[in-house]
Order: structure tokens, then C-alpha cells, then sequence
């Protein structure tokens, strides 16, 4: 059996502790007894980021936010699949940890290689508000989210808000999760969003193959270009 290797660890707000886990080539993140942001996750986050940057392909200077840098992936995805050289790409990451870890541990795959991507350790709903419909996309994993006083950002008005306003009309909030988050669909619904909810298979040919919740919650609509 080959064993698991503890690469790195931080401590979080709450006193508990985040490790980077390696086992059989594949790493994850581990905390609280769980592990995430490993192999199926990062299925679900590429699909949630070439759905929700979808229609901002055309766009001169895309603008994209991402909430919780995790292991990169949806970082990469979003880079991937949007050219443009003017394009911005900015991930809110308060653990300074994790971005350390990107350039330390995954020197090929370094989503920060990408000079357009960019990463903040400072972000409050206020700050984000002013935006001020700028951005065309906001994207989120669920288990990588920050926290805010202990706090899921998407189960917080103030912060949903704030990423409604800073979204343009047509600006996308996607999300995607593990499990399913009850209540989510209305809860964005309540928020001002159009919503729809998408389900992305992990290793579909298994026995029990698992299914990752995406949602694309999107700013009544406009012109997509800014």
C-alpha cells in the first residue's frame, strides 16, 4: 500500500489545521476529518469554469473573480478558456498558505504562471459591492470558499449582495459543491439571480457514480460586454 505523505499544513481562523495530502501521485487538501479540492472535485470545477466563462468568450477584457483558491483548478480552467491577453483573473485567497503551495508543490501546473491571474488576501463585502458591475463572472467551490466569521460567503446576504453588484447585467455567479446544498437554488433565486442547476457525473463508469451540484446564477441579463 503506498503511503500517504503530508506535504505542508497551516492553521486555520478557527484553530483547526489544513493539510496538503499526497497519496498515489494525487494530492488534496484535508481538514476537519475531510478531504477535498482531489481528484472528482476538480472534475466538477473545470466544468463549472468553461459553463459559467461560456458567454464571455467574445467579450475584449473578460473579468473574472474566484473565491477560494483551493488547488488551483478552477484558476486553471479559467485561464483555459478564455484567450484573451487583457483578460483579468483574480482569486480571493486569505490563507497565504495555499497560494504558497501552488508555486512550492505544483511548479508544472502553478496556476499564478498565468500573468493575468492574480491573487488578494483582503476582500469584504463593502469592497466588493464596489465592483460595481465590472465583472462578468464569479466563481466558487463550495469546500474552498473563504470564510467569514465562520461563515460560508454564499451563505451570507450581505456577501451574495455584494456579488450580485459587482456582477454586470448577464454576469454569472457559479458554484459548484460535493454535496448538495439545501436550499441553494432558492436561496440565489431570493438573492436576484436566474438560476439553473446542472449536475456533472465523477468517474462515470463506477458502480455508484457521484454527482457534483453546479449553479450558474445569473445577473438579470444585458449586454455581456463591459
Amino acid at each position: 500500500m503506498k503511503p500517504r505523505i503530508i506535504h505542508a499544513h497551516a492553521s486555520l481562523p478557527d484553530g483547526s489545521t489544513l493539510e496538503l495530502h499526497e497519496h498515489d501521485g494525487r494530492f488534496y487538501l484535508h481538514s476537519h476529518g475531510q478531504q477535498w479540492a482531489g481528484t472528482g472535485s476538480r472534475v466538477a470545477e473545470e466544468e463549472l469554469a468553461k459553463l459559467a466563462t461560456h458567454p464571455f468568450r467574445p467579450a475584449r477584457q473578460p473579468k473574472m473573480l474566484i473565491l477560494g483558491l483551493g488547488l488551483g483548478a478552477v484558476a486553471r480552467a479559467v485561464a483555459a478558456a478564455i484567450p484573451q491577453k487583457k483578460a483579468e483573473f483574480t482569486v480571493y485567497e486569505p490563507q497565504r498558505e495555499i497560494a504558497q503551495w501552488q508555486k512550492k508543490f505544483f511548479a508544472e501546473e502553478n496556476c499564478f504562471q498565468d500573468s493575468r491571474l492574480k491573487c488578494i488576501h483582503d476582500l469584504t463585502p463593502s469592497s466588493l459591492a464596489r465592483e460595481n458591475g465590472s465583472l462578468h463572472a464569479i466563481l466558487l467551490q463550495a469546500d474552498a470558499c473563504p470564510l467569514d466569521q465562520g461563515k460560508l460567503l454564499i451563505d451570507d446576504k450581505r456577501w451574495l449582495g455584494a456579488m450580485r453588484d459587482a456582477l454586470q447585467s448577464g454576469g454569472v455567479l457559479g458554484i459548484t459543491a460535493a454535496r448538495i446544498i439545501p436550499g441553494m437554488f432558492s436561496r440565489l433565486r431570493r438573492a436576484g439571480f436566474d438560476v439553473v442547476e446542472h449536475f456533472v457525473e465523477i468517474h462515470p463508469s463506477a458502480k455508484k457514480p457521484r454527482r457534483f451540484p453546479i449553479w450558474l446564477a445569473r445577473k438579470p441579463a444585458g449586454n455581456f460586454e463591459k
